[in-house]
């Protein structure tokens, strides 16, 4: 969970010490911190961010051209996919480009009187959200300026409004300049604000997109589909329900539930050493996650490992976990007691009983003993790592988590024993 939003004033503190304050005009004179946090249709000569990293500085400048190029404030030959990619790309690989540009999209969306410029650079906010985070230090201004545009559009389409007519006034050339300045294109701001606010919560744990494959234009598309489609990773299990209601109707259970485990065994998963234990090759992983998030499942696949890292990505990062947070205490509460443990998943909404049942059942397959002969994961192997992946503990204190995961993998552990799973057999 993110710490509370920090205040304007905060904000405006944090500004005061992080900015690299610019210059303008032949005495150089400096430009306020309102004025460097507001939309500018030039150039900058170095970065927003204070930095002694001499390819950070340079990188900066150019990497502005490319967020106003992204915006549609700046002409380019190339689309808007590969202006992101280009974007992504280069904060992906250097760590230090991250936090200059959620700074220059930050002022290229205030004050910004294009509201098709102005919606697209939240656009890009939001696909950059889906490969890195800020850094700790900058998330809380991050979050405390996405935070003041979860319900703001009255007053955006007002700003603008304000914005044209102060510049009509002082010069009448300026609707030609930027004459689509009123125009509605593109989703409400606080679509895509929603969208970050919730986007930055999950990276800022999970820590985005990893392995050695660079971003392609595939994830890039598929980041900016999920704005107004979410992913099947990290939504609820009733989003996920409801999206594939067109689809297959008649399912009980979550399409990618279903489908992933059914790979896992038809690729011998049940036979495979170190079965969810050994990770799968993560750009392969990456990879599956796009085709899986597009209903398919390739039939390329050889290694159930990948199918079995998926899994257990999907269930971690269900929005609410397999066993919702309400009944966290009861469950560690139960660990060494069979019954209680049974108990407790009757307790649990309908949706949320039949999805760990039906992992459950699965594991069980996997703790026969003709199978852990061959996998090396007999039960109290799955039940370690599968349950971070079903309970989540709320504490900070290390003591409390390490306490904890002793009851959480023994709770599982419970259920994979105890727990009669025989009617899930041959539900989707």
């Amino acid at each position: 969970t993110l710490r509370k939003p920090i205040s304007q004033s905060s904000m405006a503190d944090w500004a005061s010490k992080n900015l690299n304050m610019h210059t303008q005009g032949i005495f150089r004179r400096r430009i306020s911190i309102s004025n460097m946090l507001s939309w500018n249709g030039g150039s900058i000569k170095k970065p927003m961010l204070i930095t002694s990293n001499r390819t950070i500085k340079k990188e900066a400048c150019e990497m502005f051209k490319l967020v106003q190029s992204y915006m549609g404030d700046r002409q380019t030959r190339m689309d808007q996919n590969h202006v992101a990619l280009v974007t992504v790309t280069k904060c992906w690989s250097m760590q230090g480009l991250r936090d200059e540009l959620y700074i220059q999209l930050i002022r290229q969306t205030t004050d910004n009187t294009c509201y098709r410029s102005l919606a697209w650079g939240w656009e890009l906010m939001a696909i950059s959200l889906a490969f890195f985070s800020p850094s700790p230090k900058f998330q809380s201004y991050l979050e405390g300026y996405i935070y003041r545009h979860l319900d703001s559009d009255e007053n955006i389409a007002q700003r603008i409004k304000e914005l044209v007519d102060l510049k009509n006034k002082k010069n009448s050339k300026s609707r030609k300049k930027r004459k689509q300045n009123t125009e509605d294109e593109g989703l409400p701001i606080s679509t895509y604000a929603k969208y970050c606010y919730r986007k930055l919560q999950k990276v800022a744990v999970t820590g985005g997109k990893k392995g050695l494959r660079k971003p392609t234009v595939e994830e890039i598309m598929h980041a900016r589909n999920a704005i107004v489609t979410p992913s099947l990773f990290g939504s609820s299990l009733e989003e996920i329900m409801l999206r594939q209601q067109d689809m297959y109707p008649g399912n009980k259970l979550p399409w990618v539930q279903t489908q992933l485990s059914q790979q896992v065994l038809a690729l011998g998963g049940e036979q495979t050493e170190g079965i969810f234990r050994i990770p799968g090759d993560i750009d392969e992983v990456n990879a599956l996650k796009l085709q899986v998030d597009q209903w398919r499942i390739p039939s390329s696949l050889s290694d159930p490992n990948i199918p079995a890292s998926l899994l257990k990505l999907w269930y971690r990062e269900l929005e609410e976990p397999v066993i919702p947070q309400q009944f966290y205490k009861e469950c560690i509460s139960n660990y060494e007691n069979p019954d209680a443990a049974v108990a407790v998943v009757q307790l649990l909404p309908e949706l949320n009983r039949l999805v760990l049942c039906y992992l459950i059942h699965f594991l069980q397959i996997f703790a026969q003993p003709s199978n852990v002969g061959r996998t090396k994961m007999d039960v109290n192997n799955l039940a370690m790592v599968m349950a971070p992946n079903c309970l989540r503990c709320q504490s900070d204190d290390p003591r409390i988590i390490f306490e904890n995961t002793r009851k959480e993998m023994s709770f599982l552990r419970m259920l994979i024993v105890h727990l009669d799973t025989s009617f899930i057999k041959g539900l989707v």
